[in-house]
């Protein structure tokens, strides 16, 4: 397979400092190599970056960085919309969780360019189904999701109104731990497919992802997939400036990551969150990377692949 590593050097969609460092942090704990150790053919294009925004219009004057956040999520769409035509699976470094506003919105338009469906599998304790309207904090990494299905309310990030939006029936979120009470409604709304930390318990993350699995195959979809270290129980994936306990365990995470594997549907992957100054001597990093590992074929047995 060839991939493509793209960094994004982001810190202002998020409530505090350090995301900005998550690119290097990838790149120190080998990520390029694991990558290749598994026979891939890996290209690190650097870092990308923002465009020149000076003000975006809106109505809500509690938005954090607008502006700068309206520049990365121009800059990563229009990444994002050219890597999705490449012959290349493009990993985006992150960087807070803002930067799904272009890297979702991107592959949604590539995927309506390419007359498929665009699916997008969101592991995190957040839904990121926040409006402008509803965001409590006006921090923009609680938006992606709300901005990528043409919710109402957004201002316009890309400098013109979002052409073409992910439905919202595409849609897994699995891990969820926090959720704001408006969000929620939102998120009920939607007909997205959302599955809390109970469910997990209660089910299983295989049983609670193979269905949507088996339908991104039936439908021929594109799969993006979004990591927020946040998924992640914090006892062993510290570095994340929005913990919350009881997260997935290291076992379910890599679980998720091997079936995903099995699978061979993924095309897109955010690796996001990652605060290196709040981590314990790197292992964060590592893991993240591990997860990644897995994702793209690392396993101790070798096993049969699933045909779809």
């Amino acid at each position: 397979m060839d991939i493509s590593l793209l960094g994004i050097p982001m810190e202002e969609g998020a409530g505090r400092r350090g995301c900005v460092m998550g690119p290097a942090a990838y790149r120190t704990a080998g990520l390029e190599d694991e990558l290749k150790a598994l026979g891939h053919t890996v290209r690190d294009l650097g870092d990308a970056r923002p465009d020149a925004v000076d003000t975006v219009e809106t109505q809500h004057d509690h938005l954090k960085h607008l502006p700068k956040v309206a520049g990365w999520t121009r800059s990563l769409h229009r990444h994002a919309a050219r890597l999705a035509q490449e012959p290349t699976l493009p990993i985006y470094m992150g960087g807070d969780h803002a930067l799904s506003l272009g890297t979702v919105t991107g592959h949604v338009a590539a995927a309506a360019a390419q007359g498929r469906k665009q699916y997008v599998l969101w592991l995190d304790a957040h839904s990121d189904f926040n409006t402008p309207a509803t965001s409590p904090s006006g921090n923009l990494h609680g938006t992606p999701l709300a901005y990528a299905c043409g919710l109402d309310g957004f201002p316009e990030m890309l400098g013109q109104p979002l052409e073409h939006t992910l439905d919202p029936t595409n849609l897994c979120i699995m891990g969820l731990r926090s959720v704001d009470a408006q969000e929620r409604a939102l998120l009920a709304k939607s007909g997205a497919r959302a599955f809390d930390m109970r469910a997990i318990d209660e089910t299983g993350v295989q049983k609670l992802l193979m269905p949507f699995v088996e339908e991104v195959a039936r439908e021929n979809g594109m799969l993006h997939v979004s990591l927020d270290v946040d998924f992640i129980e914090p006892d062993i994936a510290p570095a994340v400036g929005t913990t919350v306990p009881g997260g997935a365990t290291f076992r379910e995470a890599h679980l998720i990551m091997e079936i995903l594997h099995d699978a061979g549907l993924v095309t897109s992957l955010d690796l996001v969150e990652l605060n290196p100054f709040l981590d314990d001597r790197g292992r964060t990093a590592r893991l993240m990377v591990d997860l990644t590992a897995s994702l793209f074929g690392r396993s101790i047995l070798d096993r049969p692949t699933i045909s779809y």
